[in-house]
């Protein structure tokens, strides 16, 4: 039994596609479609029911995909022990993460698990939080840090960090108050807003929370969709209308009298920050480091 074909089967059930595990493997399909034939041979039984362009596993793949796992797992586990024997843990880490984690945290992080792991590479993907979700649940990642929690038995979310959500308002006259201090809800109603894109963590919570006060989102009155956080300030900055953003998120920009910043009365807006994973897919070993990594830093950071 080839560990190559093992990886390719598991790619396979994760991905639901021959072509996606082509792809992620960096070898061609004709070499995923001889990879599975092989291991089926082998094993003298069907493992993947191919439908048109459907995918899924047979009851025999459901059954290995299990010890599949624990095999490949098995491997890097070894080579994971051989390294830090050797003292030279090497990988490359594929994060996923939300934009306040990925601005605010993980630079901080990721600065230190090298100087603790210096071999180690790194990709950094930014994501809506509900974007991660997916993408965990789908096999295309296996871990990522998220704002908001999508419930599923499927996921395990630990605990990071807490944040708040601020309106932020143009610094104009019309916004008279200092910021930092509180504006009325029904003041909200009142202006233009600018919303994050559907997935986003920090619209999620809004969404809920005015939802709590009986407020239906169709009463504010939005004047975009937008992704990009920077661009959302900006337009603030320039008059445009009103949003919401991370405490975090806008403290310098508030010490430059950018734009201002209100806690908002009566709504329960602070926002937790998880580390979220497949809860029947084991971590790989290096994933399984940095993980335990972010716990222990912040939890030093938040006992200082």
């Amino acid at each position: 039994m080839d560990i190559r074909q093992l990886e390719t089967f598991i790619q396979v059930a994760r991905l639901k596609s021959f072509s996606k595990a082509a792809e992620k493997l960096f070898i061609t399909q004709p070499t995923v479609t001889n990879h599975i034939q092989n291991l089926e041979q082998e094993l003298g039984t069907l493992l993947i029911n191919r439908s048109g362009k459907n995918i899924s596993l047979t009851d025999a793949g459901s059954l290995f995909y299990k010890h599949a796992i624990n095999i490949i797992n098995s491997c890097e586990m070894a080579k994971f022990d051989l390294s830090a024997y050797k003292g030279s843990i090497r990988g490359h880490l594929h994060i996923y993460s939300s934009s306040v984690p990925r601005k605010y945290i993980l630079p901080r992080i990721l600065a230190e698990f090298a100087k603790k792991y210096p071999y180690v590479k790194y990709s950094i993907n930014n994501m809506d939080s509900r974007d991660i979700v997916n993408s965990i649940l789908e096999g295309d990642t296996d871990f990522g840090i998220v704002g908001a929690k999508f419930p599923s038995n499927k996921l395990k979310y630990i605990e990071l960090f807490v944040d708040e959500l601020l309106v932020i308002t143009p610094n104009t006259k019309k916004f008279p108050k200092p910021s930092y201090s509180t504006i009325n809800v029904n003041e909200l109603l009142k202006e233009k807003i600018i919303l994050r894109e559907e997935g986003s963590g920090t619209r999620h919570i809004l969404i809920r929370e005015l939802k709590n006060r009986n407020i239906n989102q169709n009463e504010l009155n939005v004047v975009g969709y937008i992704e990009d956080v920077e661009t959302i300030k900006e337009l603030v900055s320039l008059g445009f209308g009103i949003s919401f953003m991370s405490k975090m998120g806008v403290a310098d920009d508030i010490k430059l009298d950018k734009y201002k910043a209100y806690y908002i009365e009566g709504l329960e807006l602070k926002r937790k920050f998880y580390f979220v994973y497949h809860s029947k897919r084991q971590l790989s070993p290096l994933n399984e480091t940095f993980k335990s990594f972010v716990i222990e830093v912040i939890k030093k950071s938040n006992n200082e």
